[in-house]
This record gives structure tokens, sequence and C-alpha cells, in this order.
């Protein structure tokens, strides 16, 4: 079934009810979810909103075309609407985004209008519990512009069936990457880039909330840790991009930026990785 809709939806109302429904989620990979397609069409990138996005991640400002992450800020909406669905069987209290894999058929100019489709892949079983894929599409004159595909875990016990996954570059055989730089990240760095983003979930905004919800502190976003490498390491204009996110950026911190040829990875104290991705330009 496809839904029209007429408007973005405010994500803060979506986080409060998909927090409520939580308790009563039965997370499984045999379980039912929606297949609902949502699509969005005639959306117009808010300029203010994008120069803001740019300067908390370290994109140039002013550049006709759209960061290669900046998508998925708009998708994240009508994502947030299917996931805080009563059909949407994982609970969206505890979800873990675990990775992103994004492709960019072509640049997207900043003053075009878009449709937008977001829709829930499936869920398959993890050795950590369930995960749900969540595909998010940006088409411009009827044809896919960018698209990308969102792993999400729910924590729970397991039957097994799924074993850990393997890493298709491990870095044992690999070697490790060059440092390149340092990020000293300020305390606010996951409130400033909630307000362009839109994404206020708690555990990003302050001590207080982050400590409420099992966390030391407050923690970056894992979309401003990878868009913030992607701003570091540049994209070709037809790119396709994996990020994998390891383990939570506490706020505030320091990180090692780390890259070689189409590789990249975020590491923090004592060389613990917080986010490995790869980018590859897309033959066409």
């Amino acid at each position: 079934m496809t839904v029209v809709l007429t408007h973005s939806p405010a994500l803060t109302p979506l986080l409060v009810r998909g927090a409520l429904r939580s308790p009563f989620k039965r997370p499984s990979p045999d379980a039912d979810f929606p297949r609902t397609r949502l699509v969005l069409p005639g959306l117009r990138v808010d300029l203010t909103r994008l120069a803001a996005y740019e300067r908390v991640c370290g994109f140039p400002t002013g550049d006709d075309a759209l960061p290669i992450t900046f998508p998925h800020v708009l998708g994240f909406p009508p994502a947030m609407l299917l996931m805080s669905d009563r059909g949407f069987p994982l609970p969206l209290l505890g979800l873990v985004h675990t990775s992103i894999e994004i492709t960019r058929h072509h640049p997207l100019p900043a003053t075009d209008a878009y449709e937008l489709t977001v829709y829930v892949e499936g869920l398959a079983p993890h050795h950590r519990g369930t995960e749900a894929a969540v595909v998010t599409e940006a088409r411009t004159g009827g044809t896919v512009a960018w698209e990308s595909r969102s792993t999400y875990l729910a924590r729970h016990r397991t039957d097994d069936r799924a074993a850990p996954p393997s890493d298709p570059h491990p870095r044992a055989a690999l070697g490790p990457l060059p440092a390149l730089a340092e990020w000293h990240l300020a305390g606010d760095v996951g409130r400033r880039y909630g307000a362009a983003s839109g994404d206020r979930n708690p555990i990003h905004l302050h001590p207080l909330t982050a400590r409420l919800l099992g966390f030391p502190r407050a923690i970056a976003h894992g979309m401003w840790t990878v868009a913030r490498c992607l701003a570091e390491h540049g994209t070709p204009p037809a790119a396709f991009v994996r990020a994998e996110f390891r383990a939570p950026v506490l706020l505030p911190g320091t990180v090692t930026y780390a890259a070689d040829g189409g590789r990249f990875e975020l590491r923090g104290h004592e060389g613990r990785v917080h986010v490995t991705g790869e980018v590859r330009p897309l033959l066409t």
C-alpha cells in the first residue's frame, strides 16, 4: 500500500509515541511489519536549515548540491512515522542504528523539488536480536537520484539463528588506517545537530537525559559522525557509501579521523573504533 503524505511529520511527537509503545512490542525476525510505502512529493529544501546542517557537519556552505548525507535528514521523519507505528514490531526505545548504505547517482541541486519514498524492506535475525532495514529513495524528474538502506537493531534474547557478521574488510588484514586529524568535540554537538536535523533524541542532547537512558553522558548522533567523516573525506559526484556504527561517541570528547584510499574510520580513546566506512565511485 502506498500512502501519500501532504507534509513531513514532526519528529518529536513520533519519538514520544514510539517510546510509549515500546514496552508493548515483541521483537522477532518472524514478526509482521508494515508494508506501507510513504511518499512525500514536491519536497523542497529549507536552505537555512541546510546551511546549519552544513556548518555542524563540516561541509562547505553555499554549494549548489546537497551533502551526500542530507537526504537522510529529509527521509528520517517518514521513517520514524513507520517505526513508531503500532504495527512495527521493534521497540523504538533502545533501537540502535547499526549501518547505512548510500547510493548517490548524481549530485542533487539544493533548489530542486524531490519526491521521497520510505518503506521498511524487511526484518532479519541478528546475533544480538532482530534487525530492520529501512529504505529511503529521493526522486527527481521521475528517476531515483539518491537512495539509502539503514539497518536498526533491537536487542533481545535470540535462538542463535544468526552468526556474528563477518567483516568484508578485516582491519587486522588490511592494517590500521593512518590518522589524519584529531577532533575535539564540544558537548553541544548533539544539540546543534539535533536542531539542524530535527532528531532531538534525549540521548544526544544533555548528560542528564542521556544518563536516564543508560549512557554516562550525551552521545553524538551516528549520522553526524558519518557526515563529519564524509565532509573530511570527500565523495565523487556519483558515489556509493557504506558506514557501520560500532560504538557511541561520548560528548564532549576527542576522536581521531583516519583514512586511506576509499576507507575511513573514527577512533576514540585507546584506539576504540566508533565508525568504519568506505566510499567508492559509482560506475554508470
